[in-house]
């Protein structure tokens, strides 16, 4: 069975990709260069694709048009460095940028025969951003099978494929590991140095970094 994973070198991606291959996908990745600070990600993009041995592996370059509303893709907007307030939704929010690359991958997928799209959506540790929650991804597989030929032709039903979506980071990780996924070939920074390397302070860091100590001590 073909899937499209959306793949952004980060360590929830990379665990959807190694998940998907362990069930016997045939992966078809796809990764954005959308103005993003942390556009390191991409070089472990790569190296993930060509390691799980994917079918196909495309760098789509997305001009956002609220490009510079986020802190991810504006130098003028600080990474924060400690959690917010639970509730609100946090300025590392890119406006649009899940249904963007849904949009994406629904088309790719049609193309190339595949009704499975996965993406490394988490609402556990990364709450407050509306289009990683499941009420928006069901929404977005409904219109996927109202919107394309395959679908109203019944040739399949597209689905999108969230594993991640109620793990916390631990039990991620833990499920990479035990699908011999090596975290040290992802890179999850929102606000890398100029040399591309971690912060080590930012939220997706400390998050990470956590959730690996806590796996070495359980490895012990």
């Amino acid at each position: 069975m073909k899937a499209v994973v959306l793949l952004s070198g980060g360590a929830d991606s990379a665990t959807c990709l190694a998940l998907a291959r362990a069930k016997g996908r045939e992966v078809f990745a796809l990764s954005f260069r959308y103005g993003q600070r942390h556009r390191v990600e991409l070089r472990y993009a790569r190296r993930l694709a060509l390691r799980y041995g994917c079918a196909a592996h495309r760098i789509v370059t997305v001009e956002l048009p609220a490009a510079g509303t986020s802190a991810l893709t504006s130098r003028k907007i600080a990474v924060p460095r400690r959690a917010g307030k639970r509730g609100t939704i946090p300025v590392t929010y890119v406006p649009g940028r899940n249904t963007i690359f849904l949009a994406q991958a629904l088309s790719f997928a049609e193309a190339v025969g595949a009704f499975e799209i996965w993406i490394g959506a988490n609402v556990v540790d990364y709450s407050g951003y509306p289009d990683c929650r499941p009420e928006f991804l069901r929404a977005f597989e409904r219109m996927a099978n109202l919107a394309t030929k395959a679908g109203v032709e019944k040739r399949g039903r597209f689905r999108v494929v969230a594993p991640l979506l109620k793990m916390t980071k631990l039990e991620i990780l833990r499920l990479g590991a035990s699908l011999g996924l090596d975290y040290a070939g992802t890179f999850s920074c929102y606000d890398p140095s100029a040399e591309g390397e971690p912060c080590g302070k930012c939220d997706s860091c400390r998050i990470r970094n956590r959730a690996l100590r806590h796996l070495e001590k359980e490895r012990r």
